[in-house]
This record gives C-alpha cells, structure tokens and sequence, in this order.
C-alpha cells in the first residue's frame, strides 16, 4: 500500500469515528475501540519558563505542561474499555438525566499526521474542533490534539490508546466528559 492510500485509509477512518459520535451512535463507536485501550486527557498545568533552557525546544515544549500518570499531577481521564462501555451503556438509560435533553455535537478533525506505521500499529496525531451546545446553556468550542496508537483490523482500524491533549489549561466548560 502505498503512503498515500494509507494516508487516505487513516482520514477516512477519523472522519467515520467524528461522523458517528456527532450522530450519537456510541454503540457503534465502541467497536473501533481495542479492548485493551488506554484513553486518557492529561491535565494541563502552564510552567513558568526556566530561562536556563534558553535557545532550546525544551525551554517552551508542551510537554512540559502535560499533567497525568507519570508526573507529579492527576490526569483528567485514565480510562479503560470497561469504563467506556459504561459511559457508552448510561448514555441510553433512562435516568441519564445530565445529558437529557443530549448534547449537540460536532466534531472537525484535521491534521492528522502518521508518526509511524509498523506493518500492524500506526501512530497517529490529529488535531480537533469540538462544536457543543445543549438547549440552555452557553455553546462552547473545544480545541486540542489526539494522539493514538491504532491497530489495523481486517479493512480498518482499532484504537488501541488515545491520549488527548486540551488546548485549555483552565476548565471552564460544562463537561470533559465527551468522547474526544
């Protein structure tokens, strides 16, 4: 295959996952999911500038913000499949009373970039656009970057860990609890 057509094989499957969450099709989403996943947001922290590190990346790198299992700080989600399914299961509950009436969503997902490709795992940054408005409230845009690790399955992809990095340091929205 060439570099192109898995360039286009990768897009088409994010346009896919954007297309069902905005549909409310979390059923269908859960089955790109790897049932070995890691999904985490690490929080976002904003570092004073160490003016040692003057003249390098180091100095200004967003990994230096990045709170989550392997700093000192608590990332915002550390999830597994069990977890997902949950959240996926109580969003057709009855008494699934916070998201009633539901959320609207839309999701542009662009950038994506592929890191690496080993033959089965393909690692994968995109960036995303994240339109919600619920009846009532404030409409907000939510903005950052996916990481993942995706695991080719037959024609398609799984994902295998998704580590998403807000563009926001403070949480002043309504929820983070959307799949991103």
């Amino acid at each position: 295959m060439s570099a192109l057509e898995r360039q286009y094989q990768v897009e088409q499957f994010y346009y896919r996952e954007a297309r069902l969450l905005d549909n409310r099709e979390y059923q269908s989403w859960l089955a790109l999911i790897h049932p070995e996943i890691r999904y985490s947001m690490p929080g976002r922290s904003n570092p004073m500038v160490n003016n040692r590190e003057r003249g390098q990346q180091d100095m200004i790198s967003v990994e230096r913000e990045l709170e989550g299992l392997d700093s000192n700080g608590l990332p915002i989600r550390d999830e597994n499949y069990a977890i997902l399914w949950l959240r996926v299961d109580r969003a057709y509950k009855m008494n699934s009373w916070a998201e009633n009436p539901p959320a609207r969503t839309r999701r542009i997902i662009g950038n994506i970039e592929i890191l690496d490709d080993d033959g089965d795992t393909l690692q994968v940054v995109s960036n995303f656009h994240l339109f919600y408005a619920r009846p009532g409230l404030r409409d907000f845009f939510y903005a950052g970057q996916r990481r993942d690790t995706l695991i080719r399955q037959d024609s398609s992809f799984q994902i295998r860990c998704r580590e998403i990095v807000m563009d926001m340091a403070d949480i002043n929205v309504p929820t983070l609890g959307l799949l991103l």
